[in-house]
């Protein structure tokens, strides 16, 4: 019996193979590269796994693979890249399956803050941002004002994403938008200030679990690039009940009723605003995080609900474990990555550091705005949330991200 993987997050495949395993599954990974997740497979034994690599943007030639897998009983996408298209696979195979529809509409930021804005559950809406110059730009003034955010509707890792706090921010951002290729369409959107955090959840049948909340820090203004993380943030028990309440309505109102999802969130004084509903598991070491700190395997849930089984995660008290935190290895300065120093350190240091690579040597490094720029992460646990952001950042000091400089005429960084 086989659950196949449309490719995957960075990190978790050794997760979801033992949780394969676990549910008497076997896990065959679809896959363009099998080298991206090195790190993952050099630690499974040999044959924990089918690995075949193929060219998985050739959507009929998946559909020729999925036809002739052995006991076909489930299909996981995961990653933003590939979700629709996996959606649509199963509904193909008449596999369980999340609805196009509804990851459609997840995956256009416009579209769900207005439903949400429709919905009183965000006080600002969206506004179109790709028509023509002027008129435009006096539309966003009075329509949504500043400070503003003007970003990309379907946009991911913090990309395409534009502050503007003032009329010269404005123009330089439509200016500079106008320049680059997006993966959905422009649109400007009120800036709600404050903290950011994710809530962790997991959905069946339309009820939703809170599993916890990660802490999401920030560089300063005016870009957005995520630097640290920590699971599970410590929040009082009316703050924590307030906002399982609006999650439940947030992911009923876009019709979200299965599987996880990652919900970025800002808490502003007057409430949560959402950033952004990702309909799938965190990314970086979100997922390992959840693991270590609820002493389970959370990718169970993963299988099980690829398989159309309500998951056990949902009703059950995990034995918990170590709160966790980790650090985003950014380099000093654009380049080819050329490797880690202080590495050996991270032994002496208290938290049982370690150092999960994302880059390859000789992989470009053109983008320190956001998170297409960090090479690995540092991760560090300990007994809260605040103390294992403390070991991991102090982890994350004691580390370098090398690069060497582009060779003449080659990219360099923006």
């Amino acid at each position: 019996m086989s659950v196949v993987l449309l490719e995957s997050l960075t990190f978790g495949l050794g997760h979801l193979v033992r949780a394969a395993d676990a549910l008497g599954e076997r896990l065959v990974l679809l896959t363009r590269d099998p080298a991206y997740y090195a790190y993952e497979l050099e630690r499974l034994p040999a044959h924990a796994l089918d690995v075949v690599e193929t060219d998985t943007f050739d959507v009929e030639g998946v559909a020729e693979l999925l036809g002739r897998t052995p006991e076909l009983r489930g299909l996981i996408s995961s990653t933003d890249t590939w979700m629709l298209v996996g959606a649509e696979l199963a509904a193909r195979f008449g596999l369980p399956g999340l609805d196009p529809d509804v990851l459609r509409l997840t995956r256009d930021k416009a579209a769900v803050r207005n439903l949400l804005y429709e919905a009183g559950l965000s006080r600002g809406r969206a506004l179109a941002a790709d028509g023509p110059g002027g008129d435009v730009r006096e539309l966003l003034l009075k329509e949504i004002g500043l400070p503003a955010v003007v970003k990309d509707s379907a946009g991911t890792g913090s990309q395409n994403v534009w502050l503007v706090r003032d009329e010269a921010e404005l123009d330089a951002a439509l200016a500079e938008s106008a320049g680059r290729t997006l993966k959905g369409r422009l649109f400007a959107e009120p800036y709600f200030g404050g903290p950011v955090y994710s809530a962790e959840t997991l959905t069946w049948a339309g009820r939703t679990r809170l599993l916890g909340v990660s802490s999401r820090l920030m560089s300063p203004e005016p870009y957005f690039r995520e630097e640290i993380t920590a699971f599970p943030v410590a929040f009082p028990e009316a703050l924590r009940g307030s906002l399982e309440g609006w999650l439940d309505a947030l992911l009923a109102a876009v019709g979200y009723t299965d599987r996880f999802a990652h919900v970025e969130f800002v808490l502003t004084a007057d409430g949560p605003e959402l950033v952004e509903v990702n309909p799938r598991i965190g990314g970086a070491l979100v997922g390992e995080g959840l693991c270590r700190a609820l002493g389970v395997n959370v990718y169970e849930a993963i299988v099980e609900t690829a398989l159309g089984r309500r998951p056990g995660l949902l009703d059950a008290e995990p034995p918990g474990g170590p709160a966790v935190a980790f650090v985003l290895g950014y380099p000093a300065a654009p380049g080819v990555f050329s490797g880690v120093a202080g590495l050996e350190r991270l032994a002496e240091l208290p938290g049982a550091p370690a150092w999960f690579p994302v880059k390859r040597v000789g992989d470009p490094v053109e983008h320190l705005a956001d998170s297409r720029g960090y090479a690995g992460i540092v991760y560090a646990e300990a007994e809260t949330a605040e103390l294992a952001t403390h070991r991991a950042v102090a982890a994350a000091n004691a580390v370098r991200v090398l690069t060497e400089p582009f060779a003449p005429g080659a990219a360099s960084g923006e």
